[in-house]
């Protein structure tokens, strides 16, 4: 196997380490390319090419990341991780913890954590790597990096319940929610909405829907009832599909182009967050993107009486 070959072996690890820790497809994808580029690079061959590449995909997504923070705290409304659909890598004996840590709820609690928290967090709890490759790739000593994961792991247990729900049983839930939303049938969706609910949209100042957060079993079940059967009028379908290894939705324009995705947290067998992806930037590794916009006024004079 030559160098190239290895490396590809290892892209999906590399991938999925860069994104969990920032959030984004395209600077995780970048990351993974410049890991590429100093390993060509470089005039030694290392003796372990795994830990290597962990260790300079991590210190280059570290980098990153703390100059994504400086713009994340000028992002206009909330900011939620580009959604991803399929994870490249796999561990069965890691699978849980490699799925529980996509979420979206897992990737927003990480947005707290300090960028060496949140790397450290990575390795060493979602991908099991050993404390002494962890002081490697983020350049503490080991006695540092426990504390680092000890307090990452206090920040994300307090921050959250695990959504434990047997994977048929959320699948069963979301297809019973998206008829119910294909109906506007409000009863139905009240009787799978948690009372406390949220429904959160981020689109970045650039999408025309979801501009502040809906709460409340009334409220959210009441508003998607109202808005989302009427998106037949203008075409728009609805493409149930696991978002973040959460059970969710990419919602396209009649031409196919994607116009947002949807997901859903799942607890005590009620949704208890819905969230939307609407920011086009943060689409286009899904396919080509719609304009939002034009649908939303389309739907707007659909929507209208006759003269």
């Amino acid at each position: 196997m030559n160098e190239v070959e290895e490396f590809e072996e290892l892209r999906p690890l590399l991938f999925s380490i860069a994104y969990r820790i920032l959030g984004s497809v395209g600077e995780a994808e970048d990351a993974v390319q410049e890991t590429w580029l100093r390993f060509d690079g470089a005039k030694t061959r290392p003796a372990s090419l795994k830990a290597y590449l962990s260790t300079t995909v991590t210190r280059i997504a570290i980098d990153v990341l703390r100059s994504a923070r400086v713009r994340r705290e000028e992002y206009v409304g909330p900011w939620f991780p580009e959604p991803l659909l399929t994870d490249p890598y796999e561990e069965p004996a890691r699978s849980a913890e490699l799925a529980d840590s996509v979420s979206m709820a897992a990737l927003l609690l990480l947005e707290r954590l300090s960028p060496l928290e949140r790397a450290a967090f990575v390795l060493r709890e979602v991908f099991g790597f050993g404390f002494d490759e962890v002081a490697t790739a983020v350049g503490r000593s080991e006695a540092a990096c426990r504390q680092l994961v000890v307090r990452a792991r206090r920040h994300m247990e307090a921050g959250r319940p695990r959504f434990e729900a047997a994977r048929q049983e959320r699948e069963e839930l979301a297809s019973r929610f998206f008829d119910a939303l294909r109906e506007g049938d409000v009863t139905g969706l009240r009787e799978l909405l948690a009372a406390d609910v949220s429904m959160v949209g981020d689109g970045g100042g650039k999408s025309p829907q979801f501009a502040r957060a809906v709460v409340g079993v009334r409220n959210v079940s009441r508003l998607l009832a109202a808005v989302f059967p009427r998106l037949a009028l203008v075409e728009v379908t609805c493409e149930p599909r696991e978002v973040n290894g959460q059970p969710g939705a990419i919602f396209r324009d009649r031409d196919g182009r994607v116009l947002h995705a949807l997901t859903l947290d799942v607890l005590d067998g009620r949704v208890q967050a819905i969230r939307a992806v609407l920011n086009p930037d943060k689409l286009g590794h899904l396919g080509p993107v719609g304009d939002a916009w034009a649908t939303h006024y389309e739907l707007r004079r659909a929507g209208r009486p006759p003269v």
